[in-house]
């Protein structure tokens, strides 16, 4: 247990969650696990109504909330996917939204949010600025911020996923899992490394702007600058006052792994032409990493993380036919 997050507040998410939130598919890639001489299977959190993970965080931490919290209203700063994700659990709950993000955030995003029912302000050129305005609209408004990582609630709600997986295969070896901020990898691998201490787990960020990573190599968190990148899902800072996921990533994650924006092209086309995924760039880098032997999984049993769909439909299209020549048959 690190800062009072344990496996009881997984547990007790997994009670609370599923109001707001589906259970995904395990599912396992012929393909790809004949091709590495192994077992293969995506978690398929694209399927949740938002398209993304983001809902099992967020709808733990509304969840929590008193009743006059909610009726106050929400916020949050976000690069996409966790604004949807709290928009969604507002309208959920009757709590009305407000999305604070940055002017990099792509023009999709901005629109699922406002389909989930999210107000979108755009503020400033980084997640960190976002958040500046969502602070803001705490003071003045009274709107309770939802985090969108560093939070006991946020991280057991995404552990949840983890119960999941570890109910369907408790003798898993590997588990490829994105890395932002941390939300998400704590949570999974708290549970994982607790039902089973010999799973490796295996962080999986871009070679550029990866804060994360860059904070591991300085020993403490520090603020890089946001840069262009397929997988702008994993932008952000990780908080330079950091109160949870840098000491749960450095506890529980075995490795981080760098894959280039080219390795993200090709899986997401192999992930569409093999098995008929439409995922962002963000949710294709574990299988980047496996599709460039970046990580030996031979003869084990694997779990990569699918997170989200929520990519630009002519992005995905120019990604696709740029490398389709490029995926092995």
């Amino acid at each position: 247990m690190i800062n009072n997050i344990g496996l009881k507040d997984v547990y007790e998410a997994s009670n609370l969650i599923y109001q707001v939130v589906r259970k995904t598919p395990l599912y396992k890639t012929n393909h790809l696990s004949n091709k590495l001489k192994s077992e293969i299977y995506y978690k398929e959190e694209f399927l949740q109504d938002t398209r993304s993970f983001k809902v099992r965080g967020a709808a733990n931490f509304v969840l929590h909330l008193s009743q006059e919290e909610r009726e106050r209203g929400l916020t949050t700063y976000s690069t996409g996917n966790h604004g949807r994700a709290t928009a969604h659990v507002g309208q959920k709950l009757g709590a009305d939204a407000k999305i604070c993000l940055s002017k990099n955030v792509p023009e999709n995003k901005k629109e699922g949010i406002r389909n989930s029912g999210g107000q979108v302000v755009v503020y400033g050129s980084s997640q960190d600025e976002a958040q500046e305005k969502a602070n803001e609209l705490h003071e003045e408004e009274g709107r309770s911020i939802v985090p969108p990582f560093d939070d006991k609630y946020i991280i057991a709600g995404q552990g949840t996923i983890g119960l999941e997986i570890m109910e369907k295969i408790p003798n898993l070896d590997s588990i490829l899992i994105p890395l932002s901020g941390g939300g998400l990898i704590s949570g999974i691998a708290l549970i994982v490394k607790s039902i089973n201490p010999t799973c490796k787990v295996y962080g999986i960020s871009m070679d550029q702007g990866a804060a994360m990573y860059e904070s591991l190599q300085a020993g403490k968190p520090i603020k890089i600058a946001e840069v262009n990148t397929l997988a702008d899902s994993l932008q952000g800072g990780i908080l330079l006052d950091n109160k949870y996921t840098f000491a749960m990533v450095e506890e529980y994650v075995d490795e981080v792994i760098l894959v280039t924006e080219s390795e993200i092209e090709l899986a997401i086309t192999y992930a569409f032409l093999k098995d008929h995924l439409m995922l962002e760039g963000a949710a294709a880098v574990g299988i980047a990493a496996l599709l460039a032997g970046k990580i030996s999984v031979e003869g084990e049993k694997v779990a990569v993380l699918t997170t989200g769909s929520n990519i630009d439909n002519e992005q995905f299209l120019s990604v696709v036919e740029n490398n389709k020549n490029k995926v092995d048959f």
